[in-house]
């Protein structure tokens, strides 16, 4: 990927597509997850997800910029997908496309840190969830914080630092007690085992540096 001081339309795309790539590849993995610690649909639903978003990424104009990508992926998130994830993830790509369309024809890392950041604070206000409450919460608060931080770092510089912050708090996930949906219900069986909505928002941002083909070295613990 190029280092550029904003993204373009193109390479917004190619970043929504690596994400559909990431989720594809790991969705049997994701669901595994989900069958210790929630419904067990969530790999499903977001396969469905980016499935929906291709295609409707796929009928639109390939000069279409940043603000409409993201905003393609919020309807089809929206309006697709049952359950509690589709919805949230949709508020994030809502939210992220609103930055982008006031930040001019391109996405730079200043966008990105007001969008994640408007993005976590309706997931929050929709889903009453903070941070510690083992959801994907927990991975989107430390990615929102690398991209205030980033500055004028460029969005890949920015983004894979935001993808760090989310792969750690995946893996702090594990030791966390679930106070919210299904897992909350399953106590101690819960613990030992990442959130899958976490996931979800590391394989996120991590997309924008490539796609992710198996989870395994992003869930052990590091140092």
């Amino acid at each position: 990927m190029t280092t550029t001081a904003a993204f373009d339309g193109t390479q917004t795309r190619d970043w929504m597509r690596r994400f559909a790539d990431s989720v594809y590849a790991t969705e049997a993995e994701l669901t595994a997850l989900d069958q210790q610690a929630g419904d067990g649909d969530f790999g499903t639903n977001l396969a469905t997800g980016v499935r929906a978003a291709g295609l409707l990424l796929d009928r639109t104009d390939e000069s279409a910029g940043p603000a409409e990508t993201l905003g393609i992926m919020a309807t089809a998130f929206l309006d697709e997908i049952g359950g509690t994830s589709g919805p949230l993830f949709g508020l994030l790509f809502q939210a992220l496309s609103r930055a982008a369309a006031g930040s001019g024809p391109d996405l730079t890392t200043a966008a990105l840190a007001d969008g994640t950041a408007a993005g976590l604070a309706a997931i929050r206000r929709v889903g009453d969830a903070s941070p510690g409450d083992k959801t994907l919460v927990d991975a989107l608060d430390p990615a929102a914080a690398a991209l205030r931080a980033a500055g004028t770092e460029p969005p890949a510089t920015a983004l894979a630092t935001a993808a760090d912050g989310a792969w750690q708090g995946v893996r702090d996930t594990a030791s966390l007690s679930a106070r919210m949906g299904r897992a909350s219900y399953l106590g101690d069986r819960a613990t030992g085992i990442p959130d899958p909505g976490a996931v979800g928002i590391a394989l996120f941002f991590a997309s924008a540096a490539g796609a992710v083909p198996a989870l395994g070295p992003h869930l052990r613990p590091t140092g």
